[in-house]
């Protein structure tokens, strides 16, 4: 059951603090609440935490910096990927902290947040955006190269059911792939199918979401797991109106 509360607890809580885009452990909350899978994430503020959320978890395991003021982690050296016993922890965590201190010296480091490291398999994205006629919409592709340079993408507008949202899996021109290719596996429509209904009644539910992206999503032959989850808040100074239609084909990479 969805705790409606907690989730308006956790956008109250940033909208008090000025700020618009989540921070990726909120925003992930967030998605738990409406059953869109996950990878497990741990938020440590210390090494000796970072090592003991590693081991909770799991190894391999991803440390990525958790910043309001990095919103491209990657492209400060914020994320490490593939780390498998404490030691890279611990090197990998004094690593993020000394690249984000030396190119973004002001950014305030609300500390590291811990996750599993996913299997790779076929990846795709799930996004919303608030739009200034037609409000919530929901939009559907294949990662990487599919949904940057091709642009294979369905949209619709919100609410969406599930069999929309199969619809909507179908209408992409890389359908085939998802239906299992040379050695890779099919994925399964039903588990991505949940995740975009789940997403659509998260965004209808709270309009104070402008943007949301869950990218990538690592599809398997049974479920599915959230890789990187982005949440953009309405900037509440700004009209409706004159906000203007954004692209969905930024954010591809590894945030």
């Amino acid at each position: 059951m969805v705790t409606m509360q907690r989730v308006s607890g956790i956008i109250a809580q940033a909208e008090k603090q000025n700020r618009r885009n989540l921070l990726e452990n909120e925003a992930k909350s967030i998605c738990q609440e409406y059953n869109i899978p996950v990878t497990e994430f741990r938020l440590a503020r210390t090494v000796e935490e970072a090592i003991s959320c590693s081991k909770d978890i799991g190894y391999p395991v991803v440390l990525k910096i958790v910043s309001p003021n990095v919103i491209h982690k990657s492209d400060v050296g914020g994320v490490i990927l593939n780390l498998k016993t404490a030691k890279e922890v611990e090197e990998g965590y004094k690593t993020i902290l000394t690249n984000v201190r030396k190119l973004q010296p002001n950014a305030e480091i609300v500390g590291i947040l811990v996750q599993e490291m996913a299997p790779q398999s076929t990846e795709v994205i799930v996004g919303a955006i608030k739009d200034k006629q037609f409000g919530q919409t929901i939009m559907f592709g294949l990662g990487g190269i599919f949904v940057e340079i091709l642009k294979d993408v369905s949209f619709r507008i919100t609410p969406v059911t599930k069999q929309e949202a199969k619809i909507m899996i179908t209408e992409i021109k890389a359908y085939e792939v998802l239906k299992g290719y040379r050695n890779q596996p099919p994925s399964d429509i039903d588990a991505i199918a949940e995740i975009i209904t789940n997403t659509s009644k998260l965004v209808t539910n709270h309009e104070e979401i402008e943007e949301l992206d869950l990218n990538p999503i690592m599809t398997y032959e049974k479920g599915a797991k959230t890789v990187d989850a982005r949440i953009l808040l309405t900037d509440n100074n700004d009209n409706m109106d004159d906000a203007p239609s954004k692209s969905r084909n930024k954010e591809t990479k590894t945030r």
